[in-house]
């Protein structure tokens, strides 16, 4: 190679490494941004009903792993998979509390005991105290549910930035919306967003813990924090362009509180109750605008439960204070009750599997003066007595 060739090269990698600067230099002399490049996340998903995600993230010092399924038997089959890779792990990190998303963590522990479990602290405090009581109820649900949980080894602020596996990631913390607390992870390099379950993918989301207006604020929040996302891994369905998840998520949220608000106003045949043919009404509405949308958890019922909790939630909100984000969009293509709810638009029929005893399913509410802010039992109960927080049956989330 000739001097002149060789002072070529020289300036071209000067150049190349400048530029490398400016989005970060790993270790080895890559940048972040190509480490992420390199490959797209790898993905688990458990089978339905109740399908949930866990994803693998190649980085310059291995893999960083995203939520950890819901029972220990689901993450071996995905540490299966994670194994083919040749690569080792580098680091655990979990995005909110719920069962469906911790439950398999002892088992990647047991397979990977050098990574660490990274979570906010807030989730680590919702997992340790778990006041809604989700737990001892899932394992109620699901034997295969752990005995003991695996904690985080490490805890971090919402909105400290996160540096594992040699790369850096944006955190952010939400409170109720779908969980009382939620962390989403983004890397400004890739522009991915691990999402959680802050919006799903073609699936019908949990929406019992009655925070349906709290999680619309959170939507758009989430929209104007990190505007250069590109791809979300959401903690249910598939991957795909993230404002597109978030606009679906939306529409979602709003139809399914347009529907329950008619069934609970004053002049509805139930007043503030939904009655049965209501019910009906609503579920044909929104399965006819959603179809073969799988639910995110093993509950027969679950859109029969969303509907009561939305229902608890409207009845409670006080109209003049409800905040723009959550006011009810008549929306091109809607389904509406324009008939009284009560009709029955067309039979449906709920295929319920016979898995688990019979469930007392009490309306329970916060009393008068109570702090509709603070964290209260989600009102129904597959065990112990009346108001006692839970599941209706099958998985919890």
């Amino acid at each position: 190679m000739n001097q002149r060739l060789r002072r070529l090269l020289a300036t071209a990698s000067a150049a190349l490494c400048a530029i490398a600067s400016l989005v970060g230099c790993a270790s080895d002399g890559t940048s972040e941004a190509s480490a992420g490049k390199a490959a797209r996340p790898g993905r688990f998903a458990s089978p339905n009903p109740g399908s949930v995600n866990t994803y693998w993230i190649q980085t310059p010092e291995g893999l960083i792993l995203v939520d950890t399924l819901r029972t220990p038997a689901d993450a071996r089959k995905a540490i299966a998979q994670i194994r083919e890779t040749g690569q080792p792990v580098a680091a655990i990190l979990l995005t909110h509390s719920h069962p469906d998303h911790v439950g398999g963590a002892g088992a990647f522990h047991e397979a990977f005991p050098e990574a660490p479990i990274h979570a906010s602290r807030a989730t680590d405090k919702a997992m340790r105290e778990d006041r809604r009581g989700f737990y001892p109820l899932a394992r109620s649900a699901n034997p295969r549910f752990p005995a003991e949980l695996r904690y985080a080894d490490r805890t971090f602020e919402d909105g400290a930035p996160l540096r594992v596996g040699g790369i850096r990631f944006e955190t952010a913390g939400f409170a109720y919306g779908e969980s009382d607390t939620a962390t989403v992870y983004y890397r400004p390099d890739t522009g991915d967003l691990f999402s959680g379950d802050l919006a799903g993918r073609k699936v019908t989301p949990a929406l019992i813990e009655g925070h349906s207006c709290g999680w619309l604020g959170i939507l758009a929040q989430l929209r104007r924090r990190f505007p250069a996302a590109g791809t979300m891994y959401p903690g249910h369905g598939t991957p795909g362009p993230a404002r597109t998840l978030i606009d679906d998520q939306r529409r979602y949220l709003q139809r399914f509180r347009g529907l329950v608000r008619s069934a609970v106003a004053p002049d509805s045949p139930g007043g503030g109750t939904v009655t049965p043919g209501e019910q009906r009404s609503i579920i044909t509405g929104m399965e006819r605008v959603y179809p073969d949308h799988p639910p995110v958890a093993d509950l027969p019922t679950i859109v029969q439960e969303n509907i009561k909790a939305v229902a608890r939630e409207l009845t409670a909100e006080d109209a003049g204070q409800v905040r723009a984000v959550c006011a009810d969009r008549t929306q091109k293509g809607a389904a509406t009750l324009s008939a009284p709810a009560s009709t029955e638009i067309t039979r449906h029929r709920v295929a319920c599997r016979p898995s688990f005893p019979p469930v007392h399913v009490p309306r329970c509410a916060p009393g008068p003066g109570a702090d509709r802010r603070k964290v209260h039992p989600v009102p129904f109960t597959a065990v112990g007595g009346p108001c006692s927080p839970g599941v209706i049956a099958g998985n919890l989330l």
